[in-house]
């Protein structure tokens, strides 16, 4: 009997995202953040985007992180393809985000500029989101 060829993806249904964030929803690495306040996915390439804005705007001071990651592979037929004949191959990764959940944390620079550093990354992002503060930041 032949066995399946072994793909170097595996096939991942879209899946719901219902519910809030139950983890990644608190600051732990920097001082400032910005929270998604609905559910969507992000595309690898959204997320760049965002970080270069951000990195941008500090002038490379302070420092940033990235909470999320593009793990889940999004498949797509080629374009003018007849129905059938299975699934598409993995044509982008995505990161599914549920309300609640921290996507960027800076620190190192101070309030309005991470403010202000924070709103250009939420533009970049198709999600409504958040700019929050630790909670002991004096």
């Amino acid at each position: 009997m032949l066995q399946p060829k072994r793909t170097k993806y595996r096939k991942v249904q879209k899946g719901r995202l219902k519910g809030n964030a139950k983890r990644g929803t608190q600051i732990s690495f920097g001082s400032f953040a910005i929270k998604t306040l609905e559910e969507g996915f992000i595309t690898s390439r959204q997320i760049e985007s965002a970080r270069i804005a951000v990195t941008r705007y500090m002038k490379r001071e302070g420092k940033v992180w990235i909470r999320i990651f593009p793990d889940k592979p999004l498949t797509a037929k080629p374009a003018e393809v007849r129905m059938g004949k299975g699934k598409g191959a993995p044509s982008h990764f995505v990161a599914a985000i549920r309300p609640g959940r921290i996507m960027f944390e800076c620190d190192g620079v101070p309030l309005h500029i991470a403010q202000e550093a924070m709103r250009l990354a939420a533009q970049k992002l198709p999600v409504k989101t958040k700019f929050i503060v630790r909670p002991d930041y004096a």
